[in-house]
């Protein structure tokens, strides 16, 4: 089962590195990656979506809180997180397709960013469910492009929310 990690981290160069190299040094993979600054641009928010048991679990928790730039570690547990990922997907689409690629991405409340004569790009965000059941429905048009930016996520409510000073 996937286990989502938020951190909050020091804003500064090299902190990526340092999480990336953890992983990589003990062989646990990380199925994705985002990182971005928070409301307060001391830190940033990073998320890693892993797919270990959980005595490994564990393991990288214990590894993480002896980093220094690492300020907080949650795991996003369904229900009590909410996760959101985003695509850019550019499909052909003739005259005659345009259309249904429109609907398509309508019922999906999808967002048509760019036109050109022959291809449309989509911007979709949403669940990983959605996003797949979204490609597989334009599977019959020809993907040109596609862009994901992997999963992010935060906690529901305002019980689990780190103040710094």
């Amino acid at each position: 089962m996937k286990t989502v990690f938020s951190l909050l981290v020091d804003n500064t160069a090299g902190v990526l590195g340092r999480i990336a190299g953890m992983f990589s040094r003990r062989g646990y993979n990380i199925d994705s990656l985002t990182v971005g600054v928070t409301a307060d641009p001391r830190y940033s928010r990073m998320t890693i979506v892993t797919d270990e048991d959980e005595e490994i679990l564990e393991q990288i928790e214990k590894q993480l809180r002896k980093q220094e730039d690492v300020w907080e570690i949650k795991r996003l547990l369904p229900g009590q997180a909410v996760y959101r990922e985003l695509i850019l997907l550019k499909v052909k689409a003739r005259a005659a397709d345009r259309q249904a690629v429109i609907s398509t991405a309508d019922i999906f409340r999808a967002k048509i960013v760019d036109c050109a004569e022959d291809a449309l790009t989509i911007e979709l965000t949403g669940n990983q469910e959605k996003l797949d059941a979204f490609i597989n429905l334009l599977s019959d048009y020809e993907i040109l492009e596609l862009a994901r930016t992997g999963l992010t996520g935060l906690t529901r409510g305002t019980r689990n929310v780190t103040y710094l000073d």
